[in-house]
């Protein structure tokens, strides 16, 4: 799920360089197809409802029981294979467990991306997931506890409605531009800033 374009990207990496050219600390921007397959909703949905097939049959016919466990069979792999359908699958799971996958797969990209080892504390990621309609920044605790409560909702609001518009390339822009503003203000560049990270958009595979 292509969520920009390549030009859009290059936009990004350019917004991220000219962000971190002011400031000490690093900026990491990163797109993820989902955050979770939830292939078990089917399976659990399917089996719900094959648990429920034989009822019916059992108080108002006669069929034999062998009978009706084949109906149950068939209810089971039919539906099974019908909520396997992507975009049915992840409407069918709970907005409450999209966000859960979604929040955490943005804590182990702040990991996997080595934020927690910019000097200062000032590593910032901004997260956005496609599938699960999911954005959010994580920031370093440095960071955190300088800008004002609110700032990161107000930026990742803003993201998101430029995503919402299709202007997707528009939204990571300012929301880079903003950050690197925060930034700049506490970590002003020093003597020595080794750019530790790439500044290129990041796009996990999807799966």
């Amino acid at each position: 799920m292509t969520l920009v374009s390549k030009a859009d990207a290059q936009r990004v990496a350019d917004a991220i360089s000219a962000a971190e050219s002011k400031t000490s600390g690093e900026i990491v921007a990163v797109i993820a197809p989902e955050s979770g397959s939830y292939l078990h909703v089917p399976i659990l949905l399917a089996a719900l409802a094959a648990l429920a097939v034989p009822w019916p049959f059992v108080f108002w016919t006669w069929w034999p029981i062998q009978h009706i466990y084949v109906v149950q069979l068939v209810v089971f792999a039919g539906l099974a294979l019908l909520f396997m359908l992507r975009p049915l699958r992840l409407a069918l799971v709970p907005g409450s467990v999209k966000r859960q996958h979604a929040h955490r797969r943005a804590v182990e990209q702040f990991l996997a991306q080595n934020l927690h080892t910019v000097p200062g504390g000032a590593g910032v990621l901004i997260f956005v997931s496609v599938a699960e309609r999911f954005a959010e920044i994580l920031a370093d605790a440095a960071i955190h506890q300088k800008v004002p409560e609110g700032t990161w909702r107000r930026i990742v609001d803003e993201l998101t409605d430029h995503i919402g518009k299709g202007q997707p390339g528009d939204g990571f822009v300012r929301a880079i531009e903003q950050v690197g503003e925060h930034l700049a203000r506490h970590f002003p560049p020093g003597v020595h800033d080794p750019r530790q990270l790439g500044n290129h958009l990041i796009i996990l595979p999807a799966g």
